[in-house]
């Protein structure tokens, strides 16, 4: 692959609109770009939870993850584009089923803490539920596939899990919500 970016720098951008990959200009807050960059941003935050100590086999997963990510963004920025396949969803379903097996059953609802990394995949749980949003906002407005939709969708339920898993990795658990306070603020 040649050269892409040959000028960082170009200048289009300064009266407020950016360049699609099909070359149509659209505005900076336009819902397309919205959900690019969302989608931007939870590839980047799982570039900074993969600087945590993590098992090998959970590193690959979101390596992966990252590749894919930069599928769906392009498949974003070029309208009527279909980059996402089927198969990256079925891999997450797949990673959700083989990582929470391997899980104590939740039966009370936990933070969002704990050891770095698992809140760190918090994090990423939590922007790709905004990236969800804005894809979906997106889809209400313009056509797009289902697979976008629906990997996020995966995607944040798979967070939550490696959250778990990350937890326990240093001999830790989850942090359980404390529901009794709530009970006792309702008496």
């Amino acid at each position: 692959m040649g050269n892409r970016l040959s000028q960082i720098a170009t200048r289009t951008g300064d009266a407020g609109t950016t360049g699609l990959g099909n070359n149509q200009r659209v505005s900076k807050n336009s819902l397309r770009v919205h959900a690019m960059g969302e989608v931007d941003e939870l590839n980047s935050n799982i570039g900074v939870l993969l600087c945590e100590d993590m098992p090998q086999d959970v590193r690959e997963v979101l390596v992966e993850i990252q590749h894919q990510l930069f599928n769906l963004g392009g498949e974003l920025s070029i309208p009527g584009f279909e980059l996402l396949k089927e198969e990256a969803v079925q891999a997450l379903d797949n990673a959700l089923e083989k990582y929470n097996s391997q899980l104590p059953k939740l039966e009370e609802f936990i933070l969002p803490a704990g050891t770095r990394g698992a809140a760190l995949s918090h994090v990423c749980r939590t922007v790709a539920r905004r990236a969800e949003r804005a894809t979906v906002a997106l889809g209400n407005e313009e056509a797009i596939g289902d697979a976008p939709r629906q990997y996020l969708n995966r995607l944040s339920d798979l967070m939550f899990v490696f959250a778990r898993v990350l937890n326990r990795l240093n001999g830790g658990d989850d942090v359980y919500w404390k529901s009794e306070r709530m009970k006792r603020s309702d008496a």
